[in-house]
């Protein structure tokens, strides 16, 4: 029934010339180190392996980096442009291998990765158009000084990737980041390391110098740290979650370079009596069980007024039964397994602790066809939970939501705020102002009304709090990738100088 083995070595042969390595100068260099282990999401059974990149390939996908960057820059803004573009039309090209890829590696249902794949594309012709239009001003100042201020690339920026979104946070990291002028090392988890592997060499087919976007395969806790001590490395930019982040922000401190860090969240997404409640139920179902709940924007904490909470979580509930479970590979597939082995245990476990701490669980039932020992975990909601109890207050990361009642606006805007995290939400009402209060309220860098989970290149993307901090995505992003230079041309036919002396 399910195919992935077969459908992965398809894809790798197509895409990737049958080896899986690192991506170096535009070739496939294998690994150093230990053996890493792909698991098939879907049964638990091993697939492929491949060797850990080790310190050596880091140090070499950096170096080489540098002077691709230097080569980069030569070219003029607008030839960059038009590469970058290029490099979407090959997305476009391959986007079928690369959605198939995508779905066998990470367990992500088929329709979820075409999806993604065409963002990329969208990405790569957004961000095309603004290699040109990265400009300078120029500032009055109080002397005979003409004052520019130029916008320069950081050099080589390191980004690091999750496994949930991996052919979408590759171009989410990437792209931006090469259209302001700098190199990019990648390096995309251990377990999901495929379609960014595909993009490195797509990029070198667009025409982009060799080395200029560098994809190393292997383990945070070997090429990863190499890679952060890297001394090219000028710059960091990490998705994923808050332990890790906080050692990758501590090792950037100790460099004295610059971090953006997008994290994960415990959004808020909160339902009042007046709401359309079948649109609701609709869209509290995208909000935490799209891609099995594994997205840092998921709405895992379902806030209801108390007039209607029984009845939003029985239609609730009763909705879910309808989705389709099933083979990744599957069109027709709706929800597919969460990703690796160490999730599913911590999702399982999560569900665990919120039943032992009072909730009652209302899940969909697990359907016959599904292997026992793959990584399903079925949609599922925690009925009667405070605010304050760990399976509403720790990410879970898997399709499973927290459904808690609140009274009138204030406490739900109270309720929303009590966390750490400050990623996403969202407010379902048919009363205008009740929805921009509610959205001013809430601290959280996106926030939906009347829908949930939208987000585009062009619009600024990143957290509060323990969510991160930065922006990684619309004319924010490059704000990020690239620094200013105060440039001070004196014009005055005698310059006023306030020290020293004339000769003669």
């Amino acid at each position: 029934m399910f195919a992935a083995k077969t459908v992965l070595s398809e894809e790798i042969a197509r895409l990737l010339g049958g080896r899986i390595g690192s991506v170096l100068q535009g070739e496939v260099t294998a690994g150093q180190g230990g053996t890493i282990t792909l698991q098939d999401p879907a049964t638990g059974l091993p697939m492929v392996d491949y060797a850990d990149a080790g310190a050596e390939v880091a140090r070499q996908a950096a170096a080489g980096a540098a002077r691709a960057q230097r080569e980069w820059m030569a070219l003029s803004a607008a030839e960059r442009g038009r590469r970058i573009w290029a490099l979407g039309a090959l997305v476009r090209r391959d986007a079928e291998a690369l959605a198939r890829l995508e779905s066998a590696n990470a367990g992500k249902p088929l329709r979820d990765c075409r999806a993604q794949v065409a963002r990329v594309a969208e990405m790569a012709e957004y961000w095309a158009g603004w290699c040109d239009k990265i400009e300078g001003r120029t500032v009055p100042v109080p002397s005979g000084h003409t004052v520019i201020i130029r916008r320069e690339p950081m050099g080589v920026v390191l980004a690091i990737t999750p496994w949930n979104a991996p052919i979408f946070t590759c171009g989410w990291n990437v792209l931006p980041a090469i259209a302001a002028g700098n190199a990019v090392v990648l390096k995309p988890s251990e377990y999901t390391p495929l379609t960014s592997l595909a993009f490195g060499l797509l990029a070198v087919e667009a025409g982009l110098p060799r080395g200029l976007v560098q994809v190393v395969a292997g383990l945070g806790a070997t090429s990863g740290e190499a890679l952060l001590a890297a001394p090219e490395i000028a710059m960091v930019t990490f998705v994923g979650g808050a332990a890790s982040a906080s050692r990758i922000a501590a090792a950037c401190a100790a460099r004295m370079i610059p971090c953006v860090l997008e994290l994960g969240g415990k959004s808020a997404n909160i339902v009042f009596a007046d709401a359309d409640l079948p649109a609701a139920v609709q869209g509290a179902q995208q909000a935490i069980f799209a891609s099995s709940g594994q997205s840092c924007v998921a709405g895992s904490r379902l806030l209801v007024q108390r007039s209607v909470h029984d009845r939003f979580v029985a239609m609730l509930a009763e909705a879910s039964t309808k989705i389709r479970l099933g083979d990744p590979l599957d069109a027709a597939t709706e929800v597919g397994p969460v990703a690796t082995a160490r999730q599913f245990a911590h999702v399982t476990q999560m569900v665990a602790d919120g039943v032992a701490e009072g909730a009652e669980l209302l899940a969909a039932p697990r359907a016959e066809s599904l292997p026992s020992d793959g990584f399903w975990v079925m949609p599922s909601i925690l009925s009667g939970l405070s605010n304050g109890a760990r399976a509403a207050q720790t990410e879970i990361f898997g399709p499973v939501v927290a459904a808690i009642p609140f009274e009138e606006e204030a406490e739900a805007v109270a309720l929303a705020n009590a966390t750490p995290y400050g990623l996403a939400g969202a407010v379902w009402t048919r009363d205008l102002g009740r929805a921009h209060r509610v959205a001013a309220g809430v601290r959280a860098g996106s926030f939906w009304v009347n829908g949930y989970g939208t987000i585009h290149v062009s619009v600024p993307f990143g957290g509060f709090g323990a969510s991160g901090h930065g922006r990684s995505s619309g004319v924010e992003a490059l704000a990020a990738y690239t620094q200013s230079k105060a440039v001070w041309v004196e014009t005055a036919e005698t310059p006023a100088l306030g020290f020293g002396h004339r000769p003669g």
